[in-house]
């Protein structure tokens, strides 16, 4: 199974970098037409919850608060995708299906009017942006975010003192795939500004059309994919039968200590 070791294609840079368009497109479009605020990361919904607390404004601490409510629906939800799709059943990626789920709410979002209708639209967003973060989380095996921007500078610049320290060709790899994803996640927003300034909400099936191309390009390697799935499960398959030899091997030496006791 040598082609079983081969990363998938979820995680190399050109995906990420699509994604990370994804992720700046969202933020702009956001905040330009959907009450200027960014759905992405929840720090900032966080700390506007903190503050209508503190002047006891409860109807804007559960507004801000609902967002963070739909990200941590969203990762459960992707950690329960990835749970029960199995690729060698339904030849499909469990990540294809997060993507897909991406596409059509990011479709649905489009035809939503702008004003009264905008806190369910950055909920949604808050929603897909989890999954997204959740679902995929290296690029060619470094932790990377396609979501926000904090991460990815801290990685970059650590390992560029690293390669520095070091003399090492590797960390100037991953230094350059961190720096690159935050480039395209600020050439998203340049996108999304401009576009979201002609089209306002319809400008959101840009980014629903982007994904399409990741969900397309996620049928590469897919022999490969199985390979590695396969050999994934003969490993936790071999892992649970040698768990019940030594089950069996201690319940065996119970009963024969429990024998010549008696």
């Amino acid at each position: 199974m040598e082609g079983a070791n081969k990363k998938h294609i979820s995680e190399s840079f050109r995906l990420a970098a699509v994604l990370a368009l994804v992720g700046g497109f969202l933020d702009a479009y956001t905040y330009i037409c959907r009450g200027q605020v960014f759905s992405n990361a929840q720090t900032g919904n966080i700390v506007l919850v903190g503050l209508a607390l503190a002047e006891n404004n409860f109807i804007n601490a559960i507004y801000h608060f609902l967002p963070v409510v739909a990200f941590i629906v969203g990762v459960i939800i992707t950690e329960t995708i990835k749970r029960r799709v199995k690729f060698k059943e339904t030849f499909i990626h469990w990540r294809q299906i997060v993507i897909g789920a991406e596409i059509i709410i990011l479709f649905a979002i489009a035809f939503i009017p702008m004003g009264r209708y905008d806190g369910l639209v950055n909920i949604s967003i808050s929603l897909i942006c989890a999954m997204q973060v959740e679902a995929f989380r290296k690029v060619n095996g470094t932790a990377l975010s396609t979501t926000m921007c904090t991460g990815n500078l801290r990685t970059g610049t650590e390992q560029v003192y690293r390669a520095i320290i070091e003399k090492s060709k590797d960390k100037v790899r991953i230094a350059a795939q961190a720096y690159g994803i935050v480039i395209f996640f600020s050439i998203g927003a340049a996108i999304g500004g401009i576009v979201t300034r002609i089209y306002m909400e319809r400008s959101i099936l840009i980014a629903s059309a982007m994904l399409l191309i990741v969900f397309i390009s996620m049928f590469r390697n897919v022999e490969k994919y199985i390979l590695k799935e396969l050999e994934e499960d003969d490993e936790i398959e071999e892992e649970e039968i040698d768990s019940e030899i030594e089950e069996l091997k201690e319940n065996d030496e119970e009963k024969t200590e429990f024998k010549t006791k008696c």
